[in-house]
């Protein structure tokens, strides 16, 4: 069994064509999906699609970063509510990314602590997005950490040292297909066999990150579940493991991050 722990199927690029999405990504063994909620109006969209399909997908409820910019008064009760719901398993998409700063770091600040303190209040995992803001990221999150029962770097792309400090720090670390691109993954691609196989997930983050050396390679540009596969391939490529293996170990992480 493959569980793609972050697909935003909310996203525009798959208004047209969701259920036939969720039915390839399930031929192609992948048999669980993770919606990632990124503010509140796509939480509540990603609470609803996963509740049409019970034990099959799931979401999260958070505030991305870049709608930082958007948390208000009515943000931490309205994510609250949807804590409640079966389907929704965890606390983001919530972070800090300082590479295009959509929204102040200041205001991001201020909503990515409020959703941790959230996460602590309700037992609830967090589902997390770093992009050039490591320290700072690390300094607020180790402030909750011990009161979160699991948390996920998720789509990680950082250097070598950060991924160490997270592993040390207990973070799960969620792969995508960013380590198929011989053009900025080689990194990741060097050093994704040294997360422990108890912190491991993959993820596809579709629609985007496609990965680029799919053979024969699709003809939309669009990223869909049903490559996560793919991406498990080249995962056990870099372990020198076969793919059941990292499937096995993968899905096990995924059930008991998420308790599914």
């Amino acid at each position: 069994m493959l569980i793609d722990i972050g697909v935003n199927l909310t996203s525009g690029q798959f208004a047209s064509d969701v259920v036939e999405v969720v039915a390839r990504a399930n031929k192609a063994g992948v048999e669980k999906l993770i919606i990632t909620g990124t503010n509140i109006p796509e939480s509540i969209l990603a609470e609803q699609m996963a509740s049409l399909h019970p034990g099959r997908l799931y979401a999260t409820a958070g505030i991305h970063p870049h709608h930082a910019k958007e948390f208000n008064q009515d943000s931490m009760p309205a994510l609250s509510d949807l804590l409640e719901k079966a389907s929704v398993v965890a606390v983001g998409e919530c972070g800090l990314d300082y590479n295009r700063n959509f929204s102040e770091p200041a205001d991001q600040r201020r909503c990515f602590s409020a959703q941790l303190q959230l996460a602590a209040e309700k037992n609830q995992p967090v589902f997390l997005h770093q992009r050039d803001a490591h320290e700072d990221f690390v300094s607020i999150l180790s402030e909750y950490l011990p009161q979160i029962p699991a948390a996920v770097a998720h789509c990680f792309t950082g250097r070598a040292d950060e991924m160490q400090q997270y592993i040390e720090m207990g973070l799960y670390i969620g792969i995508t297909g960013w380590i198929c691109d011989e053009r900025r993954g080689q990194e990741l691609k060097s050093i994704v066999n040294k997360i422990p196989f108890d912190r491991l997930m993959i993820e596809t983050d579709a629609p985007y990150l496609l990965p680029r050396d799919l053979q024969p390679k699709p003809k939309s540009r669009r990223n869909e579940p049903m490559y996560l596969p793919h991406i498990a391939n080249v995962v056990a490529e870099c372990y020198d493991l076969s793919v059941n293996e990292i499937t096995e170990h993968t899905a096990k992480n995924s059930q008991r991050f998420f308790r599914l």
